[in-house]
């Protein structure tokens, strides 16, 4: 039975038993390095984070005379700590309820278009937040700004009905950049703190629906854009937080299905490519599945054991 992040944590483990068995001069390290690199690789970190991971490590071990009561498995293992918590702790910092706050003092709704490819989960994410908010005392109100998709307006009324919150919808084939406007002015008129805006899921090539939510952008210039990752998508959940983030320009992100992840590598490879935080992560299918991210626990969970 497979653990959490139980790919990664192999990897690692490997990487470890080399490097005590071994000399650690510059060419056994090359060695070394590239089978983690390649091992990282399919445990789904983007090669770029992997490339550096593995070069902190060359850094502190090459040409290093580590004493008799060093230990370079300890080496190592702080390496990676002090790089992970470094990647996965970027220098913007996102505070979902501190902004709420602020925006509450200063009578305007908070505004968060939420963006993502197909089948991320991004629609029950926004219902989990919306649950969420609601759970601290805020109120909250859903744009159904996805009118692409068969089924969405449906979905998001469903889930907003569990949740007990109001959808602001139009008709399939509106103008999504027009239902967001509206959720925001409904928000301003009737004093609520929060609008979570759901959108088509975009590919990275459909340059129309990019398009699109760019004008959603424009027009409700939302406090934050969040991008919704799936864990499961590996390599191509970098590549797709790379193209929002270029379109858009992303704030932060949220993470779903992290309980079915064994692999871990999609969480450190959407931070290193936005430089932006992972503020939640979703667990599990219940409303209440939604916790904070808490880069400690993601550390301390990979290399737990080692």
């Amino acid at each position: 039975m497979y653990t959490l992040f139980e790919k990664l944590k192999r990897s690692i483990g490997k990487l470890l038993e080399k490097v005590t068995k071994k000399t650690l001069s510059e060419e056994s390290l090359d060695e070394i390095l590239w089978d983690f690199k390649l091992a990282l690789v399919s445990a789904d970190v983007a090669l770029p984070v992997a490339e550096e991971l593995a070069e902190k490590i060359k850094e502190t071990l090459v040409g290093k005379k580590i004493g008799i009561l060093e230990n370079p498995r300890k080496l190592v293992l702080d390496v990676l700590r002090n790089t992970l918590l470094k990647i996965l702790n970027p220098p913007s910092k996102v505070d979902i309820f501190e902004m709420l706050e602020k925006n509450r003092k200063m009578g305007k709704p908070t505004v968060m278009l939420f963006v993502g490819f197909n089948g991320t989960g991004k629609t029950t994410t926004i219902a989990k937040l919306a649950n969420l908010l609601k759970k601290h005392g805020y109120s909250v109100v859903l744009a159904a700004a996805d009118t692409f998709r068969a089924g969405s307006i449906e979905q998001l009324e469903k889930l907003a009905k569990r949740v007990g919150v109001r959808v602001i919808k139009h008709q399939y084939g509106a103008d999504p950049a027009a239902v967001a406007y509206d959720a925001v002015m409904h928000a301003k008129a009737k004093g609520i703190d929060a609008v979570l805006i759901d959108t088509a899921g975009r590919v990275q090539t459909d340059k129309n629906l990019m398009d699109e939510m760019k004008k959603i952008a424009r027009v409700v210039e939302p406090d934050l854009t969040i991008f919704v990752g799936d864990a499961l998508a590996g390599n191509d959940a970098f590549e797709q937080a790379q193209k929002f983030h270029e379109a858009v320009g992303i704030d932060c992100s949220i993470l779903t299905k992290v309980d079915a992840d064994v692999k871990g590598g999609s969480s450190i490879s959407i931070v290193h490519v936005t430089g932006k935080p992972i503020i939640f992560i979703g667990t599990g299918t219940s409303l209440d599945d939604l916790k904070e991210f808490d880069p400690e626990w993601f550390v301390n969970n990979i290399l737990s054991g080692l």
